[in-house]
Protein backbone atom coordinates (compact mmCIF):
# COMPACT_ATOMS: atom_id res chain seq x y z
CA UNK A 1 0.00 0.00 0.00
CA UNK A 2 1.14 4.11 -0.08
CA UNK A 3 2.13 5.55 2.79
CA UNK A 4 3.92 9.36 3.04
CA UNK A 5 6.93 9.40 4.90
CA UNK A 6 9.01 11.98 6.28
CA UNK A 7 12.61 12.08 5.78
CA UNK A 8 15.31 13.36 7.67
CA UNK A 9 15.72 15.59 8.90
CA UNK A 10 12.85 17.04 8.08
CA UNK A 11 10.89 19.77 6.03
CA UNK A 12 8.25 19.64 3.46
CA UNK A 13 10.65 19.19 0.66
CA UNK A 14 11.09 15.50 2.52
CA UNK A 15 8.08 14.31 2.46
CA UNK A 16 7.79 11.20 -0.31
CA UNK A 17 5.55 8.49 -1.34
CA UNK A 18 6.57 5.05 -0.77
CA UNK A 19 5.07 1.31 -1.09
CA UNK A 20 4.91 -1.04 1.84
CA UNK A 21 3.47 -4.08 3.46
CA UNK A 22 -0.43 -3.91 3.77
CA UNK A 23 -1.76 -3.31 7.02
CA UNK A 24 -1.94 -6.15 9.17
CA UNK A 25 -5.41 -8.25 9.78
CA UNK A 26 -6.97 -7.07 12.96
CA UNK A 27 -6.27 -8.75 16.38
CA UNK A 28 -8.55 -8.63 19.12
CA UNK A 29 -9.94 -5.25 19.82
CA UNK A 30 -8.55 -3.88 16.54
CA UNK A 31 -10.21 -2.75 13.55
CA UNK A 32 -8.65 -2.16 9.79
CA UNK A 33 -9.66 1.34 8.42
CA UNK A 34 -9.04 1.85 4.63
CA UNK A 35 -8.50 5.35 4.82
CA UNK A 36 -9.65 8.20 2.09
CA UNK A 37 -8.99 11.91 3.46
CA UNK A 38 -7.14 13.59 6.32
CA UNK A 39 -6.97 17.64 6.72
CA UNK A 40 -4.11 19.95 7.62
CA UNK A 41 -3.56 21.64 10.98
CA UNK A 42 -0.84 23.76 12.21
CA UNK A 43 0.25 20.58 14.58
CA UNK A 44 1.44 18.52 11.26
CA UNK A 45 2.75 21.68 9.65
CA UNK A 46 5.33 22.30 12.73
CA UNK A 47 5.78 18.65 12.71
CA UNK A 48 7.18 18.70 9.23
CA UNK A 49 8.26 22.33 8.82
CA UNK A 50 11.11 22.26 11.79
CA UNK A 51 13.80 20.15 11.29
CA UNK A 52 14.12 16.99 13.97
CA UNK A 53 10.52 17.15 15.13
CA UNK A 54 10.00 13.63 14.67
CA UNK A 55 11.45 10.18 14.18
CA UNK A 56 13.01 9.78 10.20
CA UNK A 57 10.39 7.84 8.22
CA UNK A 58 7.35 8.98 10.70
CA UNK A 59 4.11 8.66 8.33
CA UNK A 60 2.47 12.24 9.17
CA UNK A 61 -0.87 13.23 9.55
CA UNK A 62 -3.08 13.51 12.92
CA UNK A 63 -6.41 13.10 11.33
CA UNK A 64 -7.86 10.25 9.95
CA UNK A 65 -11.07 9.15 7.80
CA UNK A 66 -12.51 6.35 5.96
CA UNK A 67 -14.32 3.00 5.92
CA UNK A 68 -13.90 0.01 8.48
CA UNK A 69 -12.71 -2.99 6.56
CA UNK A 70 -12.37 -5.34 9.08
CA UNK A 71 -13.06 -5.94 12.57
CA UNK A 72 -11.51 -7.96 15.24
CA UNK A 73 -12.13 -10.63 18.14
CA UNK A 74 -14.67 -8.36 20.68
CA UNK A 75 -14.86 -5.52 18.90
CA UNK A 76 -19.06 -4.45 19.13
CA UNK A 77 -18.61 -0.66 18.57
CA UNK A 78 -17.82 -1.13 14.48
CA UNK A 79 -19.40 -2.95 11.69
CA UNK A 80 -17.26 -3.31 8.24
CA UNK A 81 -18.68 -0.50 6.24
CA UNK A 82 -19.07 1.80 8.55
CA UNK A 83 -17.97 5.65 8.31
CA UNK A 84 -15.19 6.39 10.74
CA UNK A 85 -12.78 8.77 12.14
CA UNK A 86 -9.56 9.14 13.67
CA UNK A 87 -8.79 10.42 17.88
CA UNK A 88 -5.64 12.68 18.37
CA UNK A 89 -5.26 11.58 21.70
CA UNK A 90 -6.04 7.61 21.59
CA UNK A 91 -5.56 6.66 24.71
CA UNK A 92 -7.64 9.70 26.95
CA UNK A 93 -11.04 8.32 26.32
CA UNK A 94 -12.68 10.84 28.90
CA UNK A 95 -12.20 12.75 32.01
CA UNK A 96 -9.76 15.22 32.76
CA UNK A 97 -6.43 15.57 30.71
CA UNK A 98 -3.48 13.38 31.44
CA UNK A 99 -0.63 14.02 28.94
CA UNK A 100 1.52 16.34 28.84
CA UNK A 101 2.78 16.27 24.99
CA UNK A 102 2.25 14.17 21.89
CA UNK A 103 3.70 11.00 22.40
CA UNK A 104 0.50 9.06 21.60
CA UNK A 105 -0.46 11.44 19.08
CA UNK A 106 -0.96 10.35 15.53
CA UNK A 107 1.49 11.82 12.99
CA UNK A 108 3.76 12.83 16.38
CA UNK A 109 4.62 10.61 18.74
CA UNK A 110 3.61 7.39 16.80
CA UNK A 111 3.30 7.31 12.68
CA UNK A 112 -0.11 8.83 11.70
CA UNK A 113 -2.82 8.83 8.90
CA UNK A 114 -0.97 9.60 5.23
CA UNK A 115 -1.54 6.09 4.10
CA UNK A 116 -4.37 4.03 2.53
CA UNK A 117 -4.82 1.24 5.63
CA UNK A 118 -3.89 1.09 9.16
CA UNK A 119 -4.80 -1.31 11.74
CA UNK A 120 -5.10 -0.08 15.04
CA UNK A 121 -7.13 -0.33 18.49
CA UNK A 122 -11.05 0.44 18.47
CA UNK A 123 -10.64 3.44 20.72
CA UNK A 124 -8.64 5.25 17.69
CA UNK A 125 -11.56 6.25 16.00
CA UNK A 126 -15.22 6.96 16.53
CA UNK A 127 -18.27 7.55 14.29
CA UNK A 128 -17.86 10.09 11.29
CA UNK A 129 -21.23 12.17 11.37
CA UNK A 130 -23.93 9.96 9.14
CA UNK A 131 -24.08 11.23 5.60
CA UNK A 132 -20.74 13.62 6.01
CA UNK A 133 -18.34 13.19 3.02
CA UNK A 134 -14.76 11.80 4.20
CA UNK A 135 -13.40 14.72 3.73
CA UNK A 136 -15.44 16.55 5.90
CA UNK A 137 -15.47 13.96 8.40
CA UNK A 138 -11.69 14.51 8.63
CA UNK A 139 -12.19 17.93 9.88
CA UNK A 140 -13.35 17.37 13.42
CA UNK A 141 -10.33 15.28 14.94
CA UNK A 142 -7.63 18.32 15.65
CA UNK A 143 -10.02 21.66 14.53
CA UNK A 144 -13.56 20.80 14.92
CA UNK A 145 -13.30 19.12 18.33
CA UNK A 146 -10.82 21.84 19.64
CA UNK A 147 -13.63 24.49 19.06
CA UNK A 148 -16.14 22.15 20.78
CA UNK A 149 -13.84 21.54 23.83
CA UNK A 150 -13.22 25.59 24.27
CA UNK A 151 -16.82 26.98 23.80
CA UNK A 152 -19.03 24.01 24.99
CA UNK A 153 -17.07 21.80 27.66
CA UNK A 154 -15.07 24.17 29.05
CA UNK A 155 -16.76 27.63 28.48
CA UNK A 156 -20.59 26.62 28.77
CA UNK A 157 -21.69 28.78 26.25
CA UNK A 158 -25.28 29.36 25.95
CA UNK A 159 -27.66 31.30 23.84
CA UNK A 160 -27.02 34.98 24.17
CA UNK A 161 -23.17 35.15 24.41
CA UNK A 162 -20.96 36.48 22.50
CA UNK A 163 -17.87 35.04 20.83
CA UNK A 164 -14.60 36.57 19.74
CA UNK A 165 -12.80 34.73 17.10
CA UNK A 166 -9.58 35.50 15.46
CA UNK A 167 -8.83 34.88 11.29
CA UNK A 168 -9.96 32.18 9.41
CA UNK A 169 -8.52 28.83 9.79
CA UNK A 170 -10.28 26.31 10.78
CA UNK A 171 -10.58 26.24 14.46
CA UNK A 172 -11.96 29.89 14.03
CA UNK A 173 -14.88 28.57 11.43
CA UNK A 174 -15.50 25.82 13.62
CA UNK A 175 -16.11 28.35 16.41
CA UNK A 176 -18.08 30.86 14.67
CA UNK A 177 -20.54 28.05 13.02
CA UNK A 178 -20.65 26.09 16.65
CA UNK A 179 -21.45 29.50 18.58
CA UNK A 180 -24.51 30.52 15.78
CA UNK A 181 -25.63 27.03 16.12
CA UNK A 182 -26.06 27.50 19.67
CA UNK A 183 -27.66 31.14 19.83
CA UNK A 184 -24.26 32.80 20.46
CA UNK A 185 -23.36 36.49 18.62
CA UNK A 186 -19.83 36.21 16.72
CA UNK A 187 -17.21 38.77 16.40
CA UNK A 188 -14.13 37.72 14.11
CA UNK A 189 -11.25 39.19 12.78
CA UNK A 190 -9.53 38.52 9.81
CA UNK A 191 -6.49 40.84 7.99
CA UNK A 192 -8.89 40.65 4.70
CA UNK A 193 -11.74 42.82 3.79
CA UNK A 194 -12.71 39.57 1.16
CA UNK A 195 -12.12 37.38 4.28
CA UNK A 196 -14.30 39.27 6.63
CA UNK A 197 -17.08 39.58 4.23
CA UNK A 198 -17.12 35.80 3.98
CA UNK A 199 -16.94 35.40 7.63
CA UNK A 200 -19.96 38.03 8.00
CA UNK A 201 -21.96 35.60 5.25
CA UNK A 202 -21.15 32.86 7.69
CA UNK A 203 -23.04 34.42 10.40
CA UNK A 204 -20.72 37.24 11.83
CA UNK A 205 -22.42 39.91 13.40
CA UNK A 206 -19.38 42.34 13.10
CA UNK A 207 -16.02 42.34 12.15
CA UNK A 208 -12.27 44.05 12.62
CA UNK A 209 -9.13 44.04 10.16
CA UNK A 210 -6.68 43.72 12.36
CA UNK A 211 -4.21 45.09 10.18
CA UNK A 212 -5.60 48.47 9.75
CA UNK A 213 -7.21 48.65 13.41
CA UNK A 214 -4.25 46.76 15.24
CA UNK A 215 -6.19 47.92 18.97
CA UNK A 216 -8.43 45.39 17.61
CA UNK A 217 -9.74 44.55 21.57
CA UNK A 218 -10.47 47.91 21.56
CA UNK A 219 -12.90 48.11 18.88
CA UNK A 220 -14.46 44.77 20.00
CA UNK A 221 -15.25 46.68 23.37
CA UNK A 222 -16.57 49.61 21.49
CA UNK A 223 -18.66 47.52 19.27
CA UNK A 224 -20.54 45.44 22.87
CA UNK A 225 -20.86 48.55 24.53
CA UNK A 226 -17.98 48.77 26.66
CA UNK A 227 -19.17 45.35 28.12
CA UNK A 228 -16.47 43.15 26.18
CA UNK A 229 -17.04 39.69 24.92
CA UNK A 230 -17.78 36.48 27.26
CA UNK A 231 -15.22 34.09 25.56
CA UNK A 232 -12.37 34.75 23.07
CA UNK A 233 -11.28 31.76 21.11
CA UNK A 234 -6.93 32.30 21.15
CA UNK A 235 -5.51 31.33 18.23
CA UNK A 236 -2.58 33.72 18.24
CA UNK A 237 -0.93 33.06 21.46
CA UNK A 238 1.52 35.91 22.84
CA UNK A 239 1.52 38.57 20.11
CA UNK A 240 -2.76 38.68 19.75
CA UNK A 241 -3.14 37.86 23.64
CA UNK A 242 -2.99 41.26 25.43
CA UNK A 243 -5.86 42.27 22.80
CA UNK A 244 -7.75 39.28 23.73
CA UNK A 245 -7.60 40.39 27.18
CA UNK A 246 -8.75 43.81 26.33
CA UNK A 247 -11.72 42.52 24.41
CA UNK A 248 -12.64 40.00 26.94
CA UNK A 249 -15.51 41.10 29.60
CA UNK A 250 -15.06 41.04 33.64
CA UNK A 251 -14.82 37.55 34.67
CA UNK A 252 -15.05 36.23 31.09
CA UNK A 253 -12.81 33.13 29.31
CA UNK A 254 -10.32 33.25 27.26
CA UNK A 255 -9.62 29.85 25.38
CA UNK A 256 -6.30 29.54 24.91
CA UNK A 257 -5.62 27.02 22.24
CA UNK A 258 -2.53 28.33 19.65
CA UNK A 259 0.45 29.68 19.46
CA UNK A 260 0.28 31.46 15.54
CA UNK A 261 2.89 34.00 16.88
CA UNK A 262 5.24 31.98 18.38
CA UNK A 263 5.49 29.11 21.39
CA UNK A 264 6.19 32.08 24.05
CA UNK A 265 6.23 35.66 25.13
CA UNK A 266 4.58 37.85 27.86
CA UNK A 267 1.75 37.85 29.68
CA UNK A 268 0.42 41.38 30.33
CA UNK A 269 -0.83 39.80 34.13
CA UNK A 270 -1.58 42.95 35.44
CA UNK A 271 -4.56 43.27 32.84
CA UNK A 272 -5.78 39.92 33.09
CA UNK A 273 -6.06 40.31 37.16
CA UNK A 274 -8.17 43.66 36.14
CA UNK A 275 -10.67 41.57 34.06
CA UNK A 276 -10.40 38.68 36.64
CA UNK A 277 -10.98 36.71 33.75
CA UNK A 278 -10.34 32.42 33.12
CA UNK A 279 -7.26 31.71 30.22
CA UNK A 280 -7.59 28.54 30.03
CA UNK A 281 -4.92 26.28 28.05
CA UNK A 282 -6.21 23.26 25.90
CA UNK A 283 -5.12 20.68 23.27
CA UNK A 284 -8.33 19.27 21.35
CA UNK A 285 -10.09 16.70 23.78
CA UNK A 286 -11.01 13.02 24.90
CA UNK A 287 -12.86 10.70 22.84
CA UNK A 288 -16.22 10.89 24.81
CA UNK A 289 -15.96 14.55 23.62
CA UNK A 290 -15.47 13.69 20.21
CA UNK A 291 -18.27 11.53 20.28
CA UNK A 292 -20.82 14.45 22.20
CA UNK A 293 -18.89 16.72 19.28
CA UNK A 294 -20.44 14.23 16.73
CA UNK A 295 -24.00 14.09 18.04
CA UNK A 296 -23.66 17.57 18.08
CA UNK A 297 -23.16 18.19 14.43
CA UNK A 298 -25.71 15.69 13.41
CA UNK A 299 -28.01 18.01 15.48
CA UNK A 300 -27.44 20.92 13.89
CA UNK A 301 -26.65 20.32 10.79
CA UNK A 302 -23.26 22.13 11.10
CA UNK A 303 -20.85 21.14 7.99
CA UNK A 304 -17.75 22.31 7.59
CA UNK A 305 -15.96 24.94 5.32
CA UNK A 306 -13.69 23.12 3.15
CA UNK A 307 -11.17 25.20 1.25
CA UNK A 308 -9.51 22.98 -1.34
CA UNK A 309 -8.82 19.13 -1.49
CA UNK A 310 -5.40 18.18 -2.70
CA UNK A 311 -4.50 14.08 -3.66
CA UNK A 312 -2.32 12.60 -1.16
CA UNK A 313 0.82 12.57 -3.35
CA UNK A 314 0.59 16.72 -3.20
CA UNK A 315 1.19 16.78 0.74
CA UNK A 316 3.64 18.95 0.13
CA UNK A 317 1.73 21.61 -2.17
CA UNK A 318 -0.76 21.54 0.15
CA UNK A 319 0.82 22.27 3.43
CA UNK A 320 2.94 25.29 0.97
CA UNK A 321 -0.97 26.36 0.36
CA UNK A 322 -1.70 26.71 4.07
CA UNK A 323 1.27 28.35 5.10
CA UNK A 324 0.66 30.99 2.22
CA UNK A 325 -2.32 32.11 4.93
CA UNK A 326 -4.79 32.38 1.88
CA UNK A 327 -7.02 29.52 2.80
CA UNK A 328 -10.23 29.80 4.07
CA UNK A 329 -11.44 27.21 6.26
CA UNK A 330 -10.16 23.74 6.18
CA UNK A 331 -7.47 22.32 3.59
CA UNK A 332 -7.98 18.42 2.95
CA UNK A 333 -6.21 15.64 1.25
CA UNK A 334 -8.05 12.58 -0.29
CA UNK A 335 -7.34 9.44 -2.15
Amino acid sequence: MKVIRLKAPGGLDHLTMVEVPEAAAPGKGEITVRLHASSLNYHDYRVMAVPGSVADGRIPMSDGAGVVEAVGAGVTSFRPGDHVVSHFFPGWISGEPYLPGFETTPGDGVDGYARERVTVPDFFFTQAPKGWSHEEAATITTAGLTAWRALIVNGNLKAGDTVLVLGTGGVSIAALQLAKAMGATVIATSSSDEKRARLEALGAAHTLNYKTQPDWGTGVNDWTGGRGVDHVVEVGGPGTLPQSIEAVRVGGHISLIGVLTGRSGEVPTGALMRKQARLHGLIVGNRVQQQDYVRALEATGIRPVIDSSFPLEKIADAFRHEESGRHFGKICLTW
